[in-house]
C-alpha cells in the first residue's frame, strides 16, 4: 500500500506545481455587454434599441507569454449579432509588455485605423479579502481599482498563472485577470477556458498596422467629436481607451 501512495503523492504534487507557475498560455473570454444599458435613453437609443439585443457576446483571445501579452477579437456569437455586425472589432489589438510597463494598441476609431503606443494604465488595485470565486478551473480573489478617475473594476485573479496581466489594458494584480466587471460599462470578461499546450506564442508582437498617433492627443479629439452624445459618448471614449 505504501509503494502505492507513494507515486501518487509525488504525482499529485507536480500537477499542483505546474498549476501555480503557468507562465505561457491563451485565455479565452467572454464578453457580455447589457446593451439597452449602455445606449442609455438617448438618441441612439431610441435610433436601435428595439433592432438590437438586450445582451451580446463576443469572444476574445489573450495570448502570454512571461511579461508579455496580445488581446484579440476571436468571433461575435451570432445568436445576439449587432445591426453592424462586429464593429470592426477584429481590427482592435491590445499589446501589452507588463516587465516596462508600455503598450502598442491598434484601434479602429472613426472609419481610420490607428496605432497608439503609450504607458500601460495606471491601476492601484485594493484587495478584497474573503471573496474568492473558481474560474476556468483556477481559485482567483477577488480586487478593486479605479479607471478614468471615476470608473470602478472588479476583477478577479488567479495567483497560479503568473504572468500580471488581463484583458485589454487590464493589468497590475500578482497573477492573472480572469474575470472582470465594470459596472458603468454594462460589461463583463470571464475566462471561459485557458489552453497551456500547443500555443503560437510567436504571434505575441506589436501591431504595426495604422496611423501613428499619441493617445492622449487622440482621446481628446475623440471626446471633443462625443460631447454631444450623452451618456452612450462618455461609455464610447472609455470602450476606446481601456
Amino acid at each position: 500500500m505504501k509503494k502505492i501512495f507513494f507515486p501518487l503523492l509525488i504525482l499529485s504534487s507536480i500537477t499542483l506545481h505546474a498549476q501555480q507557475f503557468i507562465n505561457s498560455g491563451m485565455i479565452e473570454y467572454e464578453v457580455r455587454i447589457n446593451n439597452h444599458r449602455m445606449f442609455g435613453d438617448g438618441i441612439f437609443a431610441e435610433m436601435f434599441k428595439d433592432k438590437m439585443p438586450q445582451f451580446s457576446t463576443t469572444y476574445y483571445h489573450l495570448t502570454f507569454n512571461g511579461d508579455k501579452a496580445l488581446y484579440k477579437y476571436d468571433r461575435l456569437n451570432e445568436k445576439d449579432k449587432m445591426p453592424w455586425g462586429s464593429n470592426n472589432a477584429e481590427e482592435n489589438i491590445w499589446f501589452s509588455d507588463y516587465e516596462n510597463n508600455t503598450c502598442t494598441n491598434q484601434k479602429f476609431i472613426f472609419d481610420n485605423t490607428y496605432l497608439l503606443s503609450d504607458s500601460l494604465m495606471k491601476m492601484k488595485w485594493k484587495l478584497v479579502p474573503n471573496e474568492t470565486r473558481e474560474i476556468a478551473g483556477f481559485n482567483c480573489r477577488k480586487a478593486q481599482a479605479v479607471i478614468f478617475d471615476s470608473v470602478y473594476v472588479f476583477a478577479f485573479y488567479t495567483d497560479e498563472i503568473t504572468t500580471s496581466g488581463g484583458p485589454m489594458g487590464i493589468h497590475g494584480l500578482p497573477g492573472m485577470v480572469l474575470g472582470v466587471t465594470i459596472p458603468r460599462m454594462f460589461t463583463s470578461w470571464i475566462a471561459t477556458h485557458i489552453q497551456v499546450v500547443g500555443v503560437k506564442t510567436n504571434i505575441i508582437i506589436p501591431p504595426t498596422k495604422g496611423k501613428k498617433k499619441v493617445a492622449n492627443e487622440l482621446k481628446a479629439t475623440v471626446q471633443k467629436a462625443t460631447k454631444d452624445w450623452g451618456t452612450w459618448g462618455q461609455l464610447s471614449v472609455w470602450n476606446i481607451f481601456l
